[in-house]
């Protein structure tokens, strides 16, 4: 089969590779359909995540159809259309009961990380009952590519561990798809503001289309200016939930710096450096910093909502490519402000 190799650091490559078998009775192998790549899977190949070696299969999204199962596997069977799960759970370790299933003990974010993931024709799932979900009828498949990873991590770690309420003010960090799908799922919450920063124009009209109330170009400004227009906007307060979604730490700390008193400062993006705590500044102030790897607990709720259609995940995806294209799909994604990329949707061929 073709699938999509991390190489070396800086480089991915499409190469040949043997069709996984299942290798325990939990197993489950699907024939990828559709998939896409990660903002997580671009830290990757900058060489930012030291868990995924250079030769693993990448990509941790996607929906397929089952190929094969294990004799333990009672849910899905050959031939069921399914969403992949980015996080595999066995449902039974202490982590997983915990509803940490990020943590599981023999599972959490193995695809495209310590074991081959997504981006080829096909992938082995552990712990299959728990970690793929049947696609509902009538549903817009490709656009399910988005319930993978950056919708639960959107809500997960960014609405829900930043506590965002009712009549509460947001400020998010980044206008990529993580933090586009957090200013959607945000909005479930009726906060009274919600702000966008990010340095693309084209994705501030974008988070401007789907409902933020007020959007900074932060990168047209000097961080105090940026500080400032958020106070201007919040009474002189900051804001009660401030999501970081970028990942790097010029964002994480301005991040800190629109805290209003009592806020919780939610971290969504992955960061390959450190980053200063500005403790001296904050130590008054009754904030909350959270971190989170997403667990995907929300999905089957999320799946609700795009059966109902009050979610619209298809509004993310704004290139599509064949498989036999994900190299450039890596290199439009990759200069995503250049090509006025979000989510891009990769169909095997």
């Amino acid at each position: 089969m073709k699938a999509l190799i991390y190489k070396q650091v800086g480089q991915v490559e499409v190469q040949d590779r043997p069709i996984p078998q299942v290798a325990k009775p939990t197993d489950a192998v699907v024939k990828l359909t559709k998939t896409t790549i990660c903002g997580t899977d671009l830290h990757i190949r900058k060489g930012d995540v030291a868990t995924c070696a250079p030769g693993r299969i990448l990509g941790h999204e996607g929906v397929g159809v089952v190929e094969s199962v294990g004799g333990s596997v009672s849910r899905f069977k050959k031939g069921d259309p399914v969403l992949i799960s980015c996080i595999s759970s066995c449902a039974t370790c202490e982590y997983c009961r915990r509803g940490m299933s990020s943590h599981c003990t023999t599972g959490g974010w193995v695809l495209g990380n310590e074991i081959d993931g997504t981006q080829a024709e096909y992938v082995r799932i552990p712990h299959a009952d728990c970690s793929l979900y049947a696609i509902p009828k009538d549903v817009d498949e490709a656009s399910l590519v988005t319930l993978s990873d950056i919708f639960p991590t959107g809500l997960e770690c960014g609405v829900l561990n930043g506590k965002v309420q009712p009549g509460g003010t947001v400020v998010i960090v980044g206008a990529g798809p993580v933090g586009l799908a957090a200013l959607i799922t945000a909005k479930f919450y009726t906060p009274s503001m919600v702000i966008m920063l990010d340095t693309d124009d084209k994705r501030l009209k974008v988070a401007e289309d789907f409902g933020a109330h007020a959007t900074i170009n932060s990168g047209a400004m000097k961080q105090e200016d940026v500080i400032k227009a958020v106070q201007d906007l919040t009474d002189g307060k900051g804001c009660d939930t401030v999501i970081e979604a970028v990942g790097i730490p010029a964002t994480f700390e301005i991040s800190q710096r629109l805290l209003a008193p009592g806020g919780v400062l939610a971290n969504v993006g992955v960061h390959g450096t450190k980053a200063d705590l500005f403790l001296d500044e904050l130590w008054s102030k009754n904030i909350s910093i959270t971190t989170r790897l997403v667990d995907a607990t929300t999905t089957p709720m999320l799946l609700k909502m795009v059966e109902a259609k009050k979610l619209q995940p298809s509004q993310l995806i704004t290139h599509k490519f064949k498989f036999s294209e994900i190299e450039k799909a890596y290199e439009t994604f990759g200069k995503a402000q250049e090509h006025g990329a979000l989510k891009v949707l990769i169909e095997m061929d």
